[in-house]
């Protein structure tokens, strides 16, 4: 929520301009806006008036606001543009991360850049200016030599904190990302003149054609197969932003035919698990989304993974693990449930698959710690526990697949639980 503080009124205030371009920045922060709904805030904000500064803020995000992802934005939007004074410096400040000892290093906060960038980028044409002779001739000049390419910044920032146009650019990135495997070695046999083992079945045929003579052993060699992929994503409310970026890679994982996976299941979870492999097999990005959205209806809900995770183990367990599958668990592990269920519903869950490898964006602090229930009770039943907040760690998710002894962050975790529990 944010700060609200005394609104000052200017002498000559253009009410009208003033809100039609705050609606203006709304929809350059991604929120659907149209004329109707400006005429309509103008209408309700002159009933409701400005006795209360905070009836002004409820009335436009009555008007502004029909879903709840685009809460955050618009209250980013509506303290930089209404409530803070020094707005237009803050926003420079977070569009130039690159700059440091200029002021206070401060991290955005979730959609914060979108605001900023709603403000700043091509929406403040025909904006209302103060006026004032002491701004007239000032020129900012930035050397940018030293600052790192957009493509590598881009890399490793968190999908929380991308702009509009970031998040654009970031899912072509992931569109073309790959996610090798190594192919297993079966314990059915083929035929292989460079086999390791003697094939006595073989040699046997071929010396009967020769009247029991044997001319040469027949060799064969153990089959190489390809393992399935089951990733199971969380879609709550604090995973929103990260889930929709990694349902993007995934759409690719699946259609990449020459990848080396033999089949990829996806599945989501909030308050109920909700199967959409068949969605993700669409070419089309946009359109497997958007049906996979409409099929799970628990999307910016609340969180039961403990329920969800027993409700896969029993109905889609035996279907899509066997023969050596790979799980991807995606969530952060906030679970309010009772950890003890949890915990045994995590320890079938891995029992039953060749690796478990947990991705949680809260790893992209550096100060986290398993201080959740849920998390201490998940962490003890997974072969990796890595972060996935943003396009480099799903780069390096390969290098979790392709080494057996990859653990990630859990053992300096578990260490810290054991130290914990001496204590």
């Amino acid at each position: 929520m944010v700060e609200h503080i005394p609104l000052e009124l200017p002498e000559n205030p253009r009410f009208a301009a003033n809100i039609t371009y705050f609606a203006r920045a709304l929809r350059k922060a991604g929120l659907p806006i149209g004329p109707g709904r400006v005429i309509d805030a103008i209408h309700a904000v002159e009933v409701a008036g400005f006795t209360d500064r905070r009836d002004f803020f409820w009335t436009l995000q009555a008007c502004f606001v029909s879903r709840p992802e685009h809460r955050a934005v618009f209250s980013q939007v509506f303290r930089l543009y209404w409530r803070d004074p020094r707005f237009m410096e803050h926003m420079m400040a977070m569009m130039l991360p690159a700059i440091r000892g200029v002021q206070e290093e401060k991290p955005a906060k979730a959609a914060e850049k979108r605001a900023a960038e709603a403000l700043l980028d091509g929406a403040n044409r025909d904006a209302p200016q103060p006026e004032s002779a002491e701004d007239e001739g000032t020129e900012i000049e930035i050397d940018t030599s030293l600052t790192m390419s957009s493509e590598e910044r881009l890399r490793s920032l968190d999908f929380e904190q991308m702009s509009t146009d970031e998040v654009a650019q970031a899912k072509r990135i992931l569109a073309q990302l790959k996610l090798p495997v190594a192919p297993l070695k079966s314990r059915r046999l083929r035929s292989d003149a460079s086999g390791s083992s003697i094939d006595f079945a073989a040699t046997m045929r071929a010396s009967m054609r020769r009247g029991g003579e044997i001319q040469s052993l027949s060799k064969q060699s153990r089959r190489i197969r390809w393992p399935n992929l089951v990733v199971l994503c969380d879609i709550s409310g604090s995973m929103s932003q990260y889930s929709r970026l990694v349902l993007h890679f995934l759409h690719a994982v699946s259609n990449d035919k020459g990848a080396g996976w033999a089949q990829v299941h996806a599945f989501t979870f909030g308050t109920r698990l909700t199967n959409i492999t068949r969605h993700l097999k669409q070419r089309d990005v946009d359109a497997a989304l958007a049906t996979a959205g409409a099929e799970a209806q628990d999307w910016e809900g609340g969180t039961r993974i403990g329920e969800c995770i027993e409700r896969f183990n029993k109905d889609w367990s035996r279907r899509v693990l066997g023969q050596g599958a790979l799980v991807l668990l995606i969530t952060d592990g906030l679970d309010r449930g009772e950890p003890d269920r949890l915990a045994a519903q995590m320890q079938r869950l891995h029992l039953s698959s060749k690796r478990l490898i947990w991705l949680n964006p809260l790893l992209r602090w550096s100060e986290f710690a398993p201080k959740a229930q849920g998390i201490r009770a998940m962490l003890p039943h997974v072969d990796s526990f890595r972060a996935g907040h943003s396009i480099a760690s799903l780069e390096d998710l390969a290098q979790a697949l392709s080494n057996a002894n990859d653990t990630g962050e859990k053992s300096r975790l578990m260490r810290a639980i054991s130290m914990e529990q001496t204590k």
